[in-house]
């Protein structure tokens, strides 16, 4: 049966660029299978003739571009009479692989996953957090070791990666890696940047995560309630590491600020704002949102207790912070101390922000929003919906209180 080859020419609205200019795509089908591909030239949508398959008018840039669209008719047509005339069958991947050569061959998934880790690793401090760079390099190398379990390789072909691809590498992670669900689920939209970059730059037809539907479930966050607080605060401590620890943390409780943002803080930071009053002004290095918070009387007591630490005096520092690791082992040691039964880190400070010193006493959920230097108000409430179920269960309490008072009554 003789073979049919068509190719048609057209402007990809869905690919425009910033200018609102599309760019030319190729659309070669032989025996009913299609590829696409980028001619990587771009057009103004009001210029392109979508019947001619070709750009209209006779100005320099419409002959060359036409020109350009000319060549590869001729060196498609060339590698349909190369292969009849090699007597070798007319398929897609045989005109991709002379169209193409070596150039799709060494379109490799780890190079390309390697490239993205090294630039963000030179934007680390500028444009990226440390944290960033040691997420995608785990997930780099939990990716390498899918697929020499899966397949035995230590890299694969970008135009190989499918949907198939996608769920197995995703129950590699949860039973292999035994990954949490939103563990394994941030590791693969990690992955899925990887693709995006791809797809952005035309190394990709298909999108593999496009029928791809992967859900975060909601972690309960812990927070400390106003007795807890109260009771960390008053607590005697001895040592005077604890004591330091126990107050940068209470720092944290009243700022709502994430440990890395209460590290970077220096005097500077500090500014009056709209009211006269003394605020911080910050950027949440993970999401370089701003954050600016008015400064509470115990937080002001922390501060002056610091100004003129050596620290802090010498690193131009706000407070003298240890390390996360240090703080978190330090506070485990207070919640032992103050009875408790939390696991407590440094992170849950910010919770307590949320939750127990703002929300409960009525500040608004948007006013809390723009402290925590959230981007998007859902995130906040969360927060909101932890404190309706503590609402929930204390009501519960008080049903069966009344209904024990009701009974006795009755009796």
């Amino acid at each position: 049966m003789k073979a049919k080859v068509n190719l048609h020419f057209y402007a990809k609205s869905t690919k425009a660029n910033a200018k609102g200019q599309f760019p030319i795509y190729v659309r070669l089908t032989v025996n009913g299978i299609r590829t696409e591909f980028s001619t990587k030239k771009f057009i103004d949508p009001t210029r392109w003739l979508s019947e001619a398959c070709k750009m209209k008018g006779t100005t320099e840039e419409a002959r060359s571009i036409n020109s350009y669209l000319d060549l590869i008719k001729s060196k498609v047509l060339d590698i349909q009479m190369e292969l009849i005339h090699k007597n070798q069958q007319l398929s897609i991947e045989n005109f991709k692989e002379l169209l193409f050569g070596s150039e799709e061959k060494q379109r490799m998934l780890v190079p390309i996953f390697q490239d993205h880790n090294n630039k963000i690793k030179e934007l680390v401090g500028k444009e990226y957090a440390l944290g960033t760079l040691e997420r995608y390099t785990t997930s780099l190398k939990h990716t390498i070791e899918f697929l020499e379990w899966k397949y035995g390789i230590s890299d694969i072909e970008i135009s190989k990666i499918n949907h198939a691809f996608i769920t197995d590498y995703e129950f590699y992670l949860r039973s292999v890696r035994n990954c949490a669900n939103n563990t394994a689920v941030k590791y693969i939209k990690n992955f899925s940047k990887i693709i995006k970059i791809c797809l952005a730059n035309d190394w990709l037809e298909k999108n593999p995560f496009a029928n791809y539907k992967a859900k975060v479930k909601e972690v309960e966050r812990v927070y400390l309630t106003e007795e807890e607080v109260q009771n960390i605060i008053e607590k005697d401590l001895k040592n005077d590491r604890l004591s330091l620890v126990r107050d940068i943390f209470l720092f944290s409780c009243f700022t709502g600020l994430a440990y890395i943002d209460v590290k970077n803080l220096t005097k500077s930071h500090i500014s009056i704002g709209i009211d006269g009053e003394k605020w911080i002004f910050t950027h949440r290095q993970k999401t370089e949102s701003a954050s600016k918070i008015p400064i509470l009387p115990v937080t002001q007591m922390i501060i002056d207790k610091y100004e003129n630490h050596p620290q802090c005096v010498g690193e131009d520092k706000l407070l003298p912070i240890l390390s996360n690791q240090k703080m978190n082992a330090y506070l485990k040691e207070i919640a032992g101390i103050c009875k408790i039964d939390k696991e407590l880190t440094f992170h849950i400070a910010r919770h307590t922000f949320a939750t127990t010193v703002t929300l409960t006493n009525g500040v608004p959920i948007e006013s809390v929003s723009k402290m925590l230097g959230h981007k998007n108000l859902r995130t906040t409430q969360h927060y909101a919906k932890v404190l309706d179920r503590k609402v929930s269960e204390d009501m519960k309490i008080l049903k069966s209180k009344l209904s024990q008072s009701v009974l006795k009554r009755a009796q």
